[in-house]
């Protein structure tokens, strides 16, 4: 939010953005772990599977982690600010 020259935000919107952001990680999270279980259960033989395999390991679960890690940062950064807000504001 920009008022004159000020900057700013709402603290509740700005929790409830953290809160989504910290829900989004655990998708992710739910994501590889269902992946890997389902790939690690599933009968596939032969040099698709072995690409695949190649592929998860090296590039799309190293993916999803980064992708994992960037929501749950910037969650807890957002919560953090409007802990901060609120303090500020004299709303705690």
């Amino acid at each position: 939010m920009t008022i004159g020259s000020l900057i700013g935000a709402d603290p509740d919107q700005l929790e409830s953005l953290g809160t989504t952001l910290c829900r989004q990680r655990e998708s992710v999270d739910s994501i590889v772990s269902l992946v890997t279980s389902t790939l690690a259960g599933t009968a596939w033989v032969g040099p698709a599977r072995q690409a695949f395999e190649s592929d998860w390991e090296s590039s799309f679960r190293s993916a999803l982690s980064r992708l994992s890690d960037a929501f749950d940062m910037a969650g807890r950064d957002c919560s953090a600010r409007a802990i901060e807000l609120r303090r500020v504001m004299g709303r705690m």
